[in-house]
């Protein structure tokens, strides 16, 4: 069997830099026998605050490489994901493979080859960790980058009735076994009850490195369609294989998912009800109402409700969704003077269609900073948390703290999100 320890410190953050809830962690040693994982691999655990009951849980798993392993890391202090969760009474996993670059990748994006055994005893301790039991046996939400898409398509097929829906961002295992690289899955019909959606990179079309996987995501689109599939395309016309800004498609795509599935007791998923469904051209972004629609419905993209679909034809076009609502105000905003300087810190949550962008502090009712001081994007748009390749935070995360060496006698804070809307101001007590 393989080895299980605990992990205290290795993959321990800043207390400052982490978001209230729990966090948990437990790792898993690389073994040495035939058909079991060889490749280690850490799972951080978030329990929302206050949560009676985790009714699922979010599974946020990486790519292949060194680097994304990595980014991996932070996935589960994603204050957008997190929010996500909050909304849902559902845990957030990220887990984050020990694979060096010369490795091969599908020893463990292949849940055959022992990363699903270990997934499953994995959601099993932490349950005990967390003194959860039901985050052993909720429903999942999966979504994948590359490598990690791979994984959530095949575990889709081991666990039809475990998933709640599936985001595949520029991954999928099908042209994989088509080819006979690895063996061929059975698909059963419950697999086609399943929300997919399928989310390649425009620029990796005809790409040396990347084109197989735009091919197999417009493959398997069409294969899962012909026999009623649940399954969308939402190519994303700015990017390569970078996540870019495909969360805030894929978060909304969730939300729905969740709020539509999700039972009120126990683990049974309700079956997606139709009444919402809206198909869409593919390629294209016109869509309708399956009685309204003049297309082809087994070749048209499936989309679970009208709000995603209205989402979707944005985001096919310009490659984010826009948001017309401001963020929630920052709580419990508090102020220490220590050495002549004001010492500020608050909470804040996620604006669950945009995320953070950024905070403004107020002192005396003037502007007195903003944190970040200049907007930083690598990948997608700017954010509070600088977000990598891999739609994870970069390091190191940062505090919502903001030292003032000109104390004053009222503090405020101002939350803005992506789309630079604010909220109301939050006043220090």
């Amino acid at each position: 069997m393989f080895t299980r320890f605990a992990i205290l410190a290795a993959l321990s953050l800043p207390l400052a830099a982490r978001a209230d809830g729990d966090f948990f962690t437990a790792a898993y040693a690389p073994s040495e026998k035939e058909g079991e994982l060889r490749i280690g691999v850490a799972f951080t655990l978030w329990v929302p605050p206050g949560v009676k009951r985790i009714r699922g849980v979010i599974v946020h798993q990486h790519g292949c490489g060194a680097g994304a392993c990595k980014g991996g890391e932070t996935a589960a202090d994603d204050l957008h994901w997190q929010e996500l969760a909050r909304a849902h009474d559902c845990a957030l996993l990220a887990p984050s493979y020990k694979q060096d670059d010369k490795q091969n990748c599908r020893l463990w994006c292949d849940p055959r080859n022992g990363s699903g055994k270990v997934f499953l005893t994995a959601l099993a301790d932490l349950a005990a960790k967390a003194k959860r039991p039901e985050v052993a046996s909720a429903p999942w939400c999966l979504w994948g980058h590359s490598g990690g898409a791979f994984w959530a398509s095949l575990m889709h097929l081991a666990h039809p009735d475990r998933v709640v829906a599936i985001w595949l961002r520029s991954g999928t295992a099908y042209g994989a076994w088509e080819k006979g690289e690895i063996p061929k899955p059975t698909i059963p019909p419950a697999a086609y009850s399943v929300p997919v959606m399928l989310n390649p990179g425009l620029k990796e079309k005809g790409d040396k490195r990347f084109g197989g996987l735009w091919d197999a995501s417009l493959a398997m689109h069409k294969a899962y369609r012909a026999h009623g599939g649940l399954i969308g395309l939402a190519a994303d016309p700015r990017t390569a294989h970078e996540c870019g800004d495909s969360r805030y498609l894929a978060i909304p795509y969730f939300d729905d998912c969740l709020r539509l599935r999700l039972p009120e007791k126990g683990d049974a998923l309700r079956p997606m009800p139709t009444a919402e469904t809206r198909l869409a051209e593919t390629p294209g972004k016109a869509f309708a109402t399956a009685r309204e629609f003049k297309g082809k419905a087994e070749e048209a993209t499936w989309l679970p409700t009208h709000r995603v679909a209205v989402a979707w034809a944005e985001y096919v076009e310009k490659g984010s969704v826009t948001d017309k609502t401001p963020p929630p105000a920052p709580t419990n905003v508090r102020v220490e003077v220590k050495g002549g300087k004001a010492v500020v810190t608050w909470d804040a949550r996620a604006d669950l269609e945009s995320g953070i962008a950024r905070f403004v502090i107020l002192r005396d009712g003037k502007e007195a900073g903003r944190l970040p001081e200049k907007a930083m994007a690598r990948f997608g748009r700017p954010l509070f948390q600088v977000m990598s390749y891999h739609d994870t935070p970069e390091r190191p995360l940062p505090a919502m703290r903001f030292i003032d060496a000109t104390p004053g006698k009222k503090y405020e804070i101002i939350t803005v999100n992506a789309e630079g809307l604010e909220s109301k101001p939050a006043a220090s007590k």
